[in-house]
């Protein structure tokens, strides 16, 4: 198995909205905010190179939506999902599986690409692309909190170019999905988020997706002000942190615009911050 970062762009959110009840004056200490409030995070996916498959997990927000949608985000960098793929070697057609961690828009909208005649068709025409039939429910039937999140032109066309399949959730762990790959499902953020979990040169690499977005969201109380069910993301963020410590995981972080990875450690505060560093230094 062979791990590449995949650099699919970034933006900016509303550093109160990523930090939830936490004050500004404990949050900013991690994420300095700029004049308008905003903190950097990235969009970084991860591809898996593992045998004759070539795994793409999450896939970035994608270029296809309106100047004023994007307006919202200050998209900045120079950094493309496409252009990032290609530097390690490989092709978009090259690409087996997509796994979508969930369906918000930054993290499947480069999932699918609007065509010159106007059509919504995948980006990946060779692969295919999972997710879970009760995330899928939800995503398509959404609830009022969530529904400017899930964008059905991301969406609906991945089930109907007919790449769609669906990871069977076991209560909480899907085991041998892929080779080397189980899915850990969580239902704080959002329901039924996937995490991959990797087994790679003896240990255990995580995709965190939106369960910590961020280093400077490793103390327990430090949950998105987006979370639809909050007291389960702390109860979910809990276990897994003392776990992940414990059993010295890697945590790859999609969001965090500073750090590719991480490691935890146990305090007399809790779980915190052990080490970071790059996929590339494993």
């Amino acid at each position: 198995m062979r791990l590449y970062p995949i650099e699919s762009g970034n933006f900016k959110l509303d550093g109160g909205a990523m930090f939830g009840v936490v004050p500004k004056s404990l949050w900013q200490r991690t994420n300095p905010a700029d004049a308008n409030n905003m903190c950097s995070w990235s969009m970084r996916c991860l591809l898996i190179e593992d045998g004759d498959r070539l795994i793409l997990v999450d896939t970035g927000i994608g270029d296809k939506q309106s100047e004023k949608f994007f307006s919202y985000y200050y998209l900045f960098g120079d950094a493309s999902l496409q252009s990032s793929i290609e530097a390690h070697g490989f092709s978009m057609d090259d690409i087996t599986d997509v796994v979508l961690t969930h369906l918000h828009f930054d993290h499947c909208g480069g999932a699918i690409k609007r065509t010159a005649d106007g059509q919504f068709r995948p980006v990946f025409k060779n692969a295919t692309y999972w997710s879970n039939e009760r995330h899928w429910k939800w995503a398509t039937e959404p609830n009022a909190r969530e529904k400017a999140s899930f964008l059905s032109e991301n969406i609906l066309p991945i089930e109907e170019s007919g790449q769609l399949k669906f990871i069977e959730r076991n209560g909480n762990l899907s085991r041998n999905v892929f080779e080397n790959i189980d899915m850990l499902f969580v239902d704080g953020h959002t329901d039924s988020q996937m995490l991959p979990i990797l087994n790679y040169k003896g240990k255990k690499i995580v995709f965190m997706a939106d369960l910590l977005p961020s280093v400077g969201h490793i103390p327990l109380a430090y949950v998105m002000g987006y979370d639809t069910r909050p007291l389960i993301t702390l109860k979910e963020k809990g276990e897994f942190l003392q776990k992940a410590a414990e059993e010295e995981y890697i945590l790859f972080m999609e969001h965090d615009y500073d750090n590719e990875c991480c490691t935890l450690q146990m305090t007399e505060k809790g779980v915190r911050l052990k080490d970071t560093f790059r996929l590339s230094e494993i």
